[in-house]
């Protein structure tokens, strides 16, 4: 790889996309990361990259930065990425994640960069899909933050047709693994190790029996950094094709703290999905891409941080 490459990625100093810088730079790319610090934390960013405190909705200064910088590729991850919040406040989720999305695809056109997109799995295919879910399902979100993802994708494919660019849209199952926030709205796995780690009872919203497609946020690095390098345009889903549900989950983890707490259950929240799981067949063959962490290995691996932090 050679060190020519010079990635921009948006939302870097956040769970996943920190992730995604730290694979790159094992890659031996340059990257400048760009984030707002709303969600993310500087302490994630590693010191061989470059850092900007930049919101996406600042066009200006975005096409500033991204001139000077001249990225050859942009792996973007900056998001309003929380369902509950996106039902409270659409608008703001609208402006972060298609106006900056926008904003985002400019920047790499001008830059002649391919962008590597992180959309949405489960909150984009909605209750009625077949499971494991193909990419060829026709999305029907059921939350504010779905239908925005949705719109990026449009205008991401868009962006490719017309200008000519190998965009990616990569649509991620539940992503989960160190760095994960457990202090947030989102990351059920953060939050029940937080809580287990100190001996404190867990909250499952609904009967516990609804399921997601739990994904390794180190296979999903990988995602990225292969879709990045393919020079090929797709929409590709990132996940395990195994459904878990949450009563399953904990039980996990509760093995890992060796714990046996009985949760609290509490009504299940505007917008959520009752079952997801995706079908990731196309990214194996287009791109050799397979997820390395079954969810057992992963939940043990992700909650020895937490205990350890």
């Amino acid at each position: 790889m050679s060190a020519a490459q010079r990635t921009l990625v948006t939302g870097g100093a956040g769970f996943i996309g920190s992730h995604v810088v730290d694979l790159l730079l094992a890659e031996a790319h340059d990257v400048l990361v760009v984030d707002d610090l709303s969600a993310g934390s500087e302490a994630n960013v590693s010191d061989r990259a470059a850092f900007t405190r930049l919101d996406i909705r600042d066009a200006v200064a975005l096409a500033a930065l991204a001139a000077e910088f001249a990225p050859t590729g942009v792996c973007h991850l900056a998001a309003q990425a929380s369902v509950t919040a996106s039902v409270r406040d659409p608008g703001h989720d609208l402006a972060v994640n298609v106006l900056g999305t926008l904003n985002v695809l400019e920047i790499a056109r001008t830059s002649g960069a391919p962008v590597v997109f992180a959309s949405t799995g489960g909150a984009l295919y909605g209750d009625d899909a077949p499971l494991p879910t193909t990419e060829s399902y026709a999305p029907e979100p059921l939350s504010p933050y779905g239908a925005a993802k949705l719109a990026g994708e449009a205008y991401v494919a868009t962006w490719s047709r017309l200008h000519g660019l190998a965009n990616v849209i990569l649509r991620l199952g539940n992503v989960y693994g160190p760095r994960q926030d457990a202090h947030g709205e989102a990351g059920v796995v953060a939050i029940f190790s937080e809580l287990l780690r100190g001996a404190k009872q867990p909250t499952v919203y609904g009967d516990g029996t609804q399921t997601r497609d739990y994904i390794y946020v180190a296979d999903v690095a990988g995602a990225f950094v292969a879709a990045l390098a393919a020079g090929k345009s797709g929409v590709f889903n990132v996940g395990t094709g195994v459904e878990t549900d949450v009563l399953t989950l904990l039980a996990h983890l509760q093995d890992a703290a060796d714990t046996a707490i009985e949760p609290a259950l509490a009504p299940l929240r505007p917008g959520e999905l009752r079952r997801s799981a995706l079908d990731s067949s196309a990214l194996t063959r287009a791109l050799g891409w397979r997820p390395e962490f079954d969810v057992g290995r992963g939940l043990a691996t992700t909650y020895r941080y937490y205990a350890d932090a």
